[in-house]
């Protein structure tokens, strides 16, 4: 049995490629199933099953085109309430994929409906397992409950923890662990470990769910875990549940500067690709910053920050546009269209060029008056660990909904890196306030000279 593993770390995922030379199962594959493919093709083998853990809440499945494509059989829980046809499957059910064994097992927590395979090939691997646990059991941690609806989160957390005994006793402590959320995701929830690899046996020792021998307590202390998720997971599942087509990852035709012009002017959203300083030096009036290429957080903030299916215009170089468009279909944005270019100058007629200053935190303690504001964008419980003694708490996500609660002085907005800073200063100033970023992590506010609440962490 070989094990492929190809990674999103754009939103935090995983899926897999799992065969035995001649024939494999795919498990949670993502919306562009180029990669699966390629990486079927470069294993020499045929994708005879395509199987889902869970009707996902993060990202749109690749699961169902995949499956047509390849006149492969689709894995789904038969509980699954969805408008295209399936191969039901239910809880100790055992298909057969090739040399390979697959053991569907309920993992209720994460969804009610939540399913885990485990995989074996008696015949090479002495009937070692590899588990593929979706959102149940994570290195170091378990699936967040509370993506359902509130009345079910309590109620699904104690799920999550009989579930994930249920299949430390089905796979054993030799077998090899591979979830599909837990890198970055906020499908998880708790003290999830960086470990690029686990097996049961690790888990056992390391886990919050698995050590902790109190059902409530881990209950309780999960549920006081819960923290905010992008808003267009509200979208995800009903779009899963539909049966998603296939998505188009081409770059539309470069849109004229007359166009593009007509675009900002009507107060239509486009995002400036490129970095979030060279953005705050010399950006098209209208347009806001959403930097590309910093792992996982262009992604989420752009679904989670914006609204939601409205007209959308991305500039930059051809190259990020191009990895963009794919990364936003993942999420269900599509239809997108694009100004190709790194000189915002060139891109638009008669569109004045803007700019707003960029500092760090000794400029703050020097420059900043005692009528100016201190914005930190962070999240709620990053906020309540360590913040600027007298700064305005307003998440990245709430900043578009709340702008008027803040004085219209000068405004220093910040973060934990910088990059959601520089969304909110690139909002604030599209909505004409006056805003200073400040581009500095914020662990290095404290040697700097600024009166923080308590140390921040490093």
């Amino acid at each position: 049995m070989e094990v492929v593993v190809v990674e999103t770390t754009q939103l935090g995922d995983r899926s897999y490629l799992v065969h035995d030379g001649t024939v494999g199962l795919v498990i949670d594959p993502q919306r562009d199933t180029d990669r699966i493919e390629a990486a079927a093709r470069d294993a020499g083998v045929t994708i005879t099953h395509v199987a889902e853990t869970h009707i996902h809440n993060d990202y749109v499945t690749g699961g169902l085109v995949l499956a047509r494509n390849h006149h492969a059989a689709y894995l789904l829980n038969g509980a699954d309430n969805v408008g295209f046809d399936r191969e039901p499957v239910s809880a100790g059910e055992v298909i057969r994929v090739g040399r390979l064994t697959v053991k569907v097992v309920a993992t209720p927590g994460h969804t009610h409906t939540h399913l885990a395979y485990v995989v074996r090939d008696e015949a090479y691997d002495g009937g070692a397992a590899a588990v593929f646990s979706g959102g149940s059991l994570l290195y170091g941690s378990v699936g967040r409950t509370d993506l359902i609806a509130a009345r079910d989160t309590k109620g699904l957390a104690h799920d999550q923890y009989k579930s994930v005994h249920r299949l430390v006793d089905e796979a054993g402590p030799e077998a090899i662990l591979y979830p599909t959320h837990g890198f970055g995701s906020f499908c998880s929830v708790g003290p999830a470990s960086k470990a690029q690899t686990s097996t049961i046996g690790d888990q056992l020792a390391s886990n919050h769910a698995l050590t902790d021998p109190d059902e409530d307590h881990f209950v309780a202390g999960l549920l006081a875990n819960v923290t905010a998720y992008p808003a267009y997971y509200a979208h995800m599942n009903p779009l899963n549940s539909a049966g998603p087509g296939p998505a188009s990852f081409e770059v539309p035709e470069s849109l004229d500067p007359a166009e593009l012009t007509h675009r900002l002017e009507a107060g239509e959203w486009v995002v400036d690709l490129r970095n979030r300083v060279a953005f705050a030096d010399d950006h098209l009036l209208g347009s806001v910053s959403f930097e590309y290429g910093t792992g996982s957080s262009f992604t989420s903030y752009l679904g989670w920050v914006l609204p939601w299916q409205q007209p959308l215009t991305l500039v930059g170089a051809l190259d990020e546009v191009e990895r963009a468009i794919r990364d936003l279909a993942r999420i269900g944005i599509e239809s997108l269209d694009a100004a190709v270019g790194t000189d915002p100058g060139s891109l638009a007629h008669g569109v004045p060029l803007v700019r707003y200053p960029v500092s760090d935190w000794t400029g703050l303690a020097r420059d900043r008056t005692s009528d100016e504001t201190v914005l930190d964008v962070r999240r709620t419980e990053e906020f309540a660990a360590s913040h600027v003694r007298g700064a305005v708490n307003i998440p990245l996500h709430e900043v578009l909904l709340r702008v008027d609660e803040l004085p219209e002085a000068r405004t220093w907005v910040h973060c934990a890196t910088g990059y959601r800073a520089g969304v909110a200063a690139s909002l604030l100033h599209r909505a004409g306030r006056d805003v200073v970023l400040i581009d500095a992590p914020f662990r290095a506010a404290a040697a700097a000279g600024v009166d923080l609440t308590r140390p921040a962490a490093d």
